[in-house]
């Protein structure tokens, strides 16, 4: 049984996985607020070194950092200071007592896609896909990337495993599929085309925290195979962005359906799928 460390552990996410993992590991919360779990709860914030020496006693194996400036809401500097600083902070403070396994709750917003102004290189967006953000969030989170590439040259003996996490819902609570909307792109588009049940984000996290050992930085794609959508993902891409992205992969037969981003290396390095999927074609 290994001690994991849980980050924004009164969070959606946070709370559920922290729960989950308990069965299994010992785990220790933090956050600011309580979680209200029964289990041991460190109040304050990872980006400060203050709080974080609470952990002192603690022999740490891992940690799964959840907590964030989150996007809308924050300042565009705090957002830096809290995502990428704070980022480092932890790390840091982690690296510096031992522990080698890092998973970080990266964000499909990495790529930029919050603008109406977004265009990717290429579809379905692969794992490394350049920042291309210009709001702030999306830039935060590539740079907490970039801050844990970082770290990992300074001490090339731990395992980082950022995870581009998309849309993330509760069971009970999963939106309606998306359509050709009369409307043109809007804000956040490429995420309401890109959703996961809560569970499955859970099952993602755990996987990651418990792969065996890998030193290293990995940047991976946390989605399901389908996009949310009611009709043809080719459709619907093509009334955002008309001819300026090639969507050709959508049309092949089979794949009509296919996620926006790709899921091929989270599935062969993690074993990760995920199991609520879409009602579509």
């Amino acid at each position: 049984m290994s001690t994991v460390l849980i980050t924004g552990a009164s969070g959606f996410i946070g709370r559920a996985l922290a729960e989950a993992m308990s069965a299994q590991h010992e785990v220790l919360c933090m956050s600011r607020r309580n979680p209200e779990l029964d289990l041991p709860w460190i109040r304050g914030q990872f980006s400060a070194f203050e709080d974080l020496r609470q952990l002192d006693d603690e022999t740490i194996d891992a940690v799964i950092h959840l907590a964030a400036a989150k996007g809308g809401g924050s300042s565009e500097r705090d957002k830096v200071l809290v995502n990428v600083e704070g980022t480092r902070c932890l790390m840091r403070y982690l690296i510096d007592r031992g522990c080698k396994k890092f998973v970080l709750a990266s964000s499909i917003t990495a790529v930029g896609f919050q603008g109406t102004a977004f265009r990717p290189l290429q579809v379905p967006i692969p794992d490394e896909h350049p920042c291309l953000d210009r709001n702030g969030y999306g830039l935060s989170k590539f740079l907490m990337e970039e801050i844990s590439k970082y770290c990992a040259r300074q001490a090339d003996d731990i395992d980082v495993v950022n995870l581009r996490l998309c849309t993330v819902f509760s069971e009970d609570g999963l939106p309606p599929l998306k359509t050709v909307s009369p409307l043109p792109s809007v804000t956040y588009a490429l995420g309401g085309l890109t959703v996961m049940a809560l569970p499955d984000a859970v099952r993602a996290f755990s996987l990651a925290a418990e792969a065996p050992l890998q030193p290293g930085v990995r940047i991976l794609n946390a989605a399901g195979p389908k996009a949310w959508a009611a009709e043809p993902v080719a459709d619907i891409l093509r009334h955002w962005w008309g001819d300026a992205v090639d969507v050709a992969h959508f049309e092949r037969p089979g794949h009509e359906f296919d996620s926006v981003f790709t899921v091929d290396r989270i599935r062969e390095e993690l074993g990760f799928v995920a199991r609520r999927l879409p009602e579509n074609g």
